[in-house]
């Protein structure tokens, strides 16, 4: 099931918030593997791009590590969760 994405902002910021809520929130505990650049594609309906956009976007903020063949992980929480949309 794809969540549905506001088309009328930045949409790899949603998706990279979804991913930063589902670290906060346990479901991808410190160590866990986080979904691909592929399955982040499939799942939210984007471009593979934007998929990467969120990777290296949660890369650069500390909260996921890459390693080469295996994949992204969950390096830490994030301090506070992130800000939820104006619904």
């Amino acid at each position: 099931m794809s969540p549905e994405l506001d088309r009328t902002r930045p949409v790899w910021r949603q998706v990279a918030a979804a991913v930063e809520t589902r670290i906060a929130d346990g479901t991808y505990p410190v160590g866990a593997r986080v979904p691909s650049v592929v399955e982040l594609a499939s799942e939210f309906g984007v471009a593979a791009s934007t998929a990467q956009k969120v990777l290296a976007h949660l890369k650069a903020e500390g909260l996921i590590r890459a390693e080469v063949g295996l994949g992204s992980f969950v390096a830490k929480r994030p301090d506070q969760p992130p800000a939820q949309p104006d619904a």
